[in-house]
């Protein structure tokens, strides 16, 4: 039987090419984002495989109807990644925006939470498996970084997920990717990672062996 997997912030960068190579890879792909245009032409791009659930990663509720949707559509849901996230505007804690910090919390903290909260009673039953983006600046110390702050949050908490699912057979895996070339971004970085470095480490850790719980992926740019 086809496996399926949930993504948020699907419709662009990381989220976009994790999409692809799942799919090309036999998975059937649940395409979460805000852009319901931008899913459909990455869904046209994909197949039947694909399936568009527009929606705000900020919103529980959201989530689980998607998330309800997609089992519906396909059986199962046996993976999900909370890859949805973004960073703030101004640099540092004394120049920084903390009206701005309340959305970017909201997305990259309690948005992966809602995931998990939602997926969680899908993934139980077959003994799925759990992925969210972290960040190389989730692992480093940057000066004044709040973005970094809150993907140390994301890697605290995908450990103590990852023990929490181990209770029922299930895996948590962080993907903690340096700089990639994506729009998030103001301008192109052409020398650093690109989205489908990210995603082909994706389809490693969602096709390897029940055995081999992979923990985490760290991946940095060469130069």
């Amino acid at each position: 039987m086809t496996k399926t997997l949930f993504i948020t912030g699907a419709s662009s960068g990381i989220g976009e090419a994790t999409a692809k190579a799942a799919a090309k890879a036999g998975w059937n792909v649940g395409l979460f984002a805000r852009s319901t245009e931008d899913l459909e032409k990455i869904a046209a791009d994909i197949g039947d495989q694909a399936m568009v659930l527009t929606g705000d990663a900020t919103n529980l509720q959201e989530q689980k109807d998607a998330l309800g949707k997609l089992k519906d559509k396909f059986g199962s849901v046996d993976a999900a990644f909370a890859n949805a996230g973004r960073g703030s505007a101004g640099a540092g804690i004394q120049e920084g925006d903390p009206e701005d910090w309340d959305g970017m919390v909201d997305l990259n903290i309690k948005g992966a939470l809602y995931t998990a909260h939602a997926a969680l009673p899908h993934l139980k039953p077959v003994k799925g498996q759990f992925l969210v983006t972290g960040s190389m600046a989730g692992r480093n110390h940057l000066k004044g970084s709040v973005y970094g702050a809150t993907k140390w949050f994301i890697h605290g908490f995908a450990g103590n997920l990852a023990q929490e699912m181990a209770e029922w057979g299930g895996r948590c895996m962080v993907v903690s990717p340096g700089m990639v070339d994506t729009g998030f971004f103001d301008s192109p970085k052409p020398d650093k990672l690109k989205p489908e470095d990210i995603a082909d480490a994706m389809v490693f850790a969602l096709n390897a062996d029940h055995r081999a719980n992979v923990r985490e992926i760290y991946i940095a740019p060469t130069n």
